[in-house]
């Protein structure tokens, strides 16, 4: 059995090899499959462009590529390699929607602008389907994903979102029963399910990849290997200073979501990172494959600490979940997940494991993604609670538009106010913990 496992560096510094100032990707599936891609040279001396960006994420890709092809001179810089953090390491998974459900942002912030949520939750994924076509860029998208029911709770719950959905005019989700979700998944522990058939998988590292092509393609300019150790905002102008280099620049966006640590202090302690772990089993044979899953959706169930799953262009299960509120990694990320994975699919007992890694996403207390700014040039967004593959690419285009002098969605975003993690960075790691205790027993007990 091969099982590569990897610890991840701490968040706000990503170290490197003792005898290298190369950053590599960690050993996943992602990494092992990538597409070629150069290795991009680090910032040294000084710059100036009209636009750095911090982070090349899907965020700061989404954001930079569509400033790039208005015209804008874009710089962005990396810490690491081009989607080294959640964006290169996630369950590639396209669900439509926030975290926070939209009755959740109807009772807390109101009706116009749960409307307005509404009428944007889909352009992310087609934000995502346009760049693959538009730039060519393979990354094995796929159509549809599934929200599987365990128990009769769960199916009222998928049924109840469902038809909040629909009042929004959003017509998008259809209900399995037991005998129809078979057809996607044969799996013991399903009750049911609900069916995006406007969500769908990827590979996400390959879409980072290309999507940062495209960025160079239209004149941008990125820089690996150069992680932010000061942001000056003082001045005139945001100032950005590297290790070896500086950009002087008249617009700054900031996204580095799990992985900014304390680069600008105003957003440290808005957001908390957490850790998910991912496993792929060696290539499956075909007639397993069909055996297991019938359909080509991606799967997720609606537990608090869900499972999520989908097979890989080669035939791989790529199995997700687990959470670690703070960031750290469990002991052993293959056993951790093979018990869940059996219980979805007890054929795979002992199927070999080729990969296992983990990585964080950055979670807000309030489930919402956060966006803003800090003085007038400069922006950021992060938080996205898990669900930032589509997320992202929607608020890096929000934030491109208030560059480009356009306010009016980036406004509604950054009026929602930010909640604190109660008990402050010390006690949101024990709050977060006890509560997804009581979530984890709700589950349990199935109601």
């Amino acid at each position: 059995m091969m099982n590569m496992m990897h610890r991840e560096p701490e968040m706000n510094a990503p170290a490197t090899d003792a005898n290298s100032s190369e950053i590599s990707h960690v050993n996943s599936y992602y990494a092992a499959s990538a597409n070629p891609a150069p290795e991009r040279p680090p910032l040294r001396g000084a710059h100036r462009h009209d636009v750095c960006v911090i982070g090349a994420g899907y965020s700061g890709l989404s954001a930079g590529l569509h400033l790039a092809e208005k015209g804008h001179d874009v710089a962005i810089l990396e810490g690491a390699r081009v989607g080294w953090g959640a964006s290169g390491r996630n369950g590639g998974q396209i669900v439509n929607g926030l975290n926070a459900s939209l009755d959740t942002i109807a009772k807390r912030y109101g009706a116009d602008t749960a409307r307005f949520v509404a009428g944007v939750v889909q352009e992310g994924g087609e934000i995502i389907r346009k760049r693959v076509r538009s730039y060519d860029i393979r990354c094995d998208l796929r159509d549809g994903n599934i929200f599987a029911a365990l128990t009769g709770a769960h199916m009222r719950e998928l049924e109840k979102r469902r038809d909040l959905w629909a009042g929004y005019g959003l017509h998008n989700m259809e209900m399995l029963d037991a005998a129809e979700m078979r057809q996607h998944v044969v799996s013991p522990l399903y009750k049911g399910g609900l069916i995006d058939r406007s969500g769908g998988h990827l590979h996400p590292l390959n879409l980072a990849l290309g999507e940062a092509a495209a960025v160079e393609a239209n004149g941008g300019t990125i820089f690996e290997n150069s992680r932010v150790v000061r942001v000056d905002l003082s001045g005139a102008s945001p100032s950005v200073f590297t290790r070896d280099g500086q950009i002087s620049c008249k617009t700054l966006i900031v996204c580095g979501n799990a992985y900014l640590g304390d680069t600008v202090p105003p957003l440290t302690n808005r957001v908390m990172p957490v850790s998910t772990q991912m496993l792929a089993t060696r290539p499956l044979d075909a007639d397993l494959v069909r055996s297991l899953m019938p359909g080509e959706a991606c799967v997720e169930d609606v537990r608090y600490i869900l499972d999520y799953f989908r097979m890989s262009a080669d035939n791989r299960l790529l199995f997700g979940g687990g959470t670690v509120y703070g960031g750290s990694d469990p002991r052993d990320i293959e056993a951790k997940l093979r018990r869940n994975m059996n219980k979805v699919f007890p054929q795979l007992k002992d199927v070999e494991v080729d990969f296992a890694w983990s990585g964080n996403f950055a979670l807000s207390f309030s489930r919402v993604p956060q966006i803003g700014r800090l003085g007038n040039n400069t922006y950021f967004a992060y938080g996205y609670s898990g669900h930032g593959v589509t997320g992202s690419h929607l608020f890096g285009r929000i934030i491109s538009e208030a560059v480009n002098g356009d306010l009016s969605r980036f406004d509604v975003f950054a009026a929602l106010k930010w909640i604190p993690f109660p008990g402050g960075q010390l006690l949101r790691v024990p709050y977060s913990v006890m509560g997804s205790w009581w979530y984890a027993l709700r589950d349990k007990l199935g109601v």
